[in-house]
């Protein structure tokens, strides 16, 4: 199974969000719907970018590795010109 690690952006709370799944437009509309605790009060959240992994494994290595360098950084990092 393809699993999506994901970036969003809120511009009510000028934060950035990572997180992983296996079904980003649903994910997408949790966030939206505020049904995400973590990130209920940033609503609306617009996506930023995804990047496409071959398992769960992987796509928490990838998320793991995003948090830990910081994620605007990441994104500045790999030409994402935020």
């Amino acid at each position: 199974m393809e699993y999506v690690v994901y970036i969003l952006y809120s511009k009510k709370k000028l934060r950035y969000y990572v997180g992983q799944t296996h079904n980003i437009k649903g994910r997408l509309v949790r966030h939206n719907y505020g049904f995400v605790p973590s990130t209920k009060s940033g609503l609306p959240w617009v996506l930023i970018t995804t990047f496409d992994v071959e398992n769960r494994s992987e796509a928490m290595k990838l998320e793991k590795k995003i948090k830990k360098r910081g994620i605007k950084r990441f994104l500045n990092d790999n030409q994402f010109g935020v």
